[in-house]
């Protein structure tokens, strides 16, 4: 069993690629390379280039390989999905493209990498209710069914190409919350997907990530480590405000300056078995990147301080 720590490029605020304060992907990568990760993951569609040759001789001029894919698209309306489809394709392409570094296989992993995550995004009614269960707006079963056949339509696409998608339940999207999780579990076989738990947003959004680590433990293929700062957290659960502007305000921290408690989290990733790779994430406004480098050290040093490798 092993587990090995990686990085994203949210670290560095790069959750909306149009957002026009984003630091140059060049500069994310040097400085994940700084960090002393061995791999990233590709952040948001579009970011990153899709080209192949471009990517690969950044990620080998920082010793790095990538973990995972990202699909952060509203995956509700159908609308949408020929795009999600194509955006699909486009990373699976340059995932799989053979010119790119790549990961070693780590004893136990269930799936080779790079994986894909696959997160539902975009909605307003839910972004502004990101952390309350009791209000959030819910589906109705149709919409839930419509829901799932374009979730799993997203993750066989990626089947094709030999990359594991991983669902991502993600605050202020339409899987968010316990009942949300469960149902994804039962309407998604494990052939088709497995689940990607990110032990902040169970944590932001009322569960408890040891316990449900565990609960999902036979499902669990890839892990996200965030910390959250219980001050700001408590203070953005009290304001209308979206997601990732309270991020902006830093209900995001280093790991090990938080709430969450990272070596009850590793004795029960331990418990369960879990090899593989987990990635650490730390949401925050991109004009606050120039601190990022100094966080992402932080949280590397303290989780191996408790006994995580990188």
């Amino acid at each position: 069993m092993e587990m090995s720590i990686c990085g994203a490029p949210c670290c560095w605020g790069v959750d909306d690629p149009k957002n026009p304060y984003l630091p140059p992907w060049q500069q994310v990568l040097k400085e994940a390379g700084l960090a002393g990760y061995r791999a990233i993951e590709l952040g948001p569609y579009g970011y990153l280039p899709i080209d192949a040759e471009t990517v690969s001789k950044e990620l080998e001029k920082n010793g790095l390989a990538i973990v995972a894919g990202t699909i952060f698209h509203d995956l509700l309306d159908p609308a949408n999905q020929e795009s999600v489809l194509s955006a699909v394709d486009d990373i699976c392409h340059l995932i799989t493209d053979s010119r790119l570094p790549r990961l070693p296989h780590l004893q136990g992993q269930k799936f080779p990498t790079p994986y894909m995550t696959v997160m539902d995004w975009g909605h307003d009614e839910r972004d502004y209710a990101a952390g309350h269960s009791d209000r959030a707006p819910r589906l109705s079963a149709k919409q839930w069914a419509d829901f799932m056949a374009n979730l799993r339509a997203v993750c066989q696409r990626a089947n094709r190409y030999g990359v594991r998608p991983v669902i991502h339940p993600h605050a202020g999207g339409y899987i968010e919350f316990a009942d949300e999780i469960e149902a994804v579990v039962r309407d998604i076989p494990y052939e088709v997907a497995g689940l990607c738990l990110d032990t902040g947003h169970l944590y932001y959004s009322g569960m408890d990530p040891v316990a449900y680590l565990k609960k999902y433990a036979d499902r669990l293929d890839y892990v996200h480590f965030k910390d959250v700062n219980e001050t700001v957290y408590q203070q953005v659960l009290g304001e209308h405000i979206r997601f990732f502007d309270g991020c902006g305000k830093g209900s995001m921290c280093p790991i090990g300056t938080g709430s969450l408690d990272y070596p009850g989290i590793k004795q029960a990733l331990e418990e369960i078995g879990y090899s593989g790779y987990i990635t650490i994430e730390q949401e925050r406004d991109p004009r606050n990147s120039g601190t990022s480098l100094q966080d992402v050290k932080a949280s590397v040093e303290y989780l191996k301080s408790v006994g995580y490798l990188i």
